[in-house]
């Protein structure tokens, strides 16, 4: 019976010790990681549309600015459930550079993603000091919503997962919907790092993915 029991205990926590690894490695998913050195979005100020038809509106998106960024992925969430905005941004980001993507794997974030918004939490905000404190979470990470420009760059957005070390190019832009009958659709995106709240997610028109590491 003792060895019964010790051999229960035994095949236990092998089973927690694998479990533990397949979640730090991502063998089902993304992983956790740091990332040092990675730079400020770039974005300037960009003329010019593209016009698609998609789910029966006529839609025009306006390029507000280029914007190139390179960052960690620190969650990621697919939306590709045949609606609008998910036919239009199949998947949303939640992406971090400089110090936040640096720290990412020795501060304990609580990165979540739903409803197009993205959260984050920690046990203890004094950890949040090497990054900035909130302030510095705030400016150095995004909720990203990403429309890619063509099938080609939505299989690429739709391998894209947490822990990856990408570089997206495109623009940020303004998306605005009509049909014959009246029906209008729109959606606007952020323009600037230090915004919150309703509003302040990133709307990205993608041309391009690069996987860096």
């Amino acid at each position: 019976m003792k060895n019964s029991s010790l051999k229960f205990i035994f095949i236990l926590l092998l089973i927690i010790a694998v479990g533990y690894w397949i979640m730090s490695k991502g063998v089902f998913g993304g992983v956790v990681r740091g990332v040092k050195g990675v730079p400020d979005p770039i974005q300037k100020e960009a003329k010019g549309s593209t016009k698609k038809k998609i789910g029966g509106y006529d839609m025009d998106i306006q390029y507000l600015y280029s914007y190139d960024i390179e960052a960690l992925v620190v969650h990621d969430e697919d939306y590709d459930d045949g609606s609008l905005s998910g036919t239009i941004a199949p998947k949303d980001v939640a992406l971090a550079w400089g110090a936040v993507a640096e720290y990412n794997d020795r501060i304990d974030f609580n990165w979540e993603q739903s409803n197009r918004w993205y959260y984050w939490h920690v046990n203890d905000v004094g950890v949040l000091g090497p990054v900035g404190g909130e302030d510095g979470v705030s400016t150095h990470s995004a909720n990203t919503h990403l429309i890619p420009a063509d099938s080609r760059v939505k299989d690429d957005v739709m391998k894209i997962k947490q822990g990856d070390h990408i570089k997206l190019t495109g623009y940020l832009v303004n998306v605005d919907g009509s049909k014959p009958d009246g029906q209008t659709f729109y959606w606007y995106s952020s323009t600037t790092r230090d915004d919150t709240g309703d509003g302040a997610c990133e709307v990205m028109y993608v041309e391009s993915v690069r996987w860096l590491d």
